[in-house]
């Protein structure tokens, strides 16, 4: 999925691969071919932050349910930070 290319590949031709990054992530290279970074889309890069989010969400909820037995619809709001 996505580009790949070497560090100096990506210097080379930097807005070029900014262009990519929009359709698809583009993965950068660094010496021995490891991964050294992966430039993607502001709009993919807010959808993962944000089901990272939920996820966190999800996992306190979890916990409060387990610690609690069970926590009112009320309270579980106001644990979450969520008006």
């Amino acid at each position: 999925m996505g580009i790949t290319v070497t560090e100096s590949e990506f210097s080379g031709e930097i807005g070029r691969f900014l262009d990519a990054a929009l359709r698809s992530p583009v993965t950068i290279l660094g010496p021995g071919a490891y991964r050294r970074a992966v430039v993607v889309s502001p709009a993919f890069f807010d959808r993962a932050v944000s089901a990272l989010e939920d996820l966190e969400n999800i996992q306190k909820a979890q916990a409060a349910r387990d610690e609690h037995g069970y926590i009112s619809h009320d309270r579980l709001k106001a644990e979450l930070g969520i008006d």
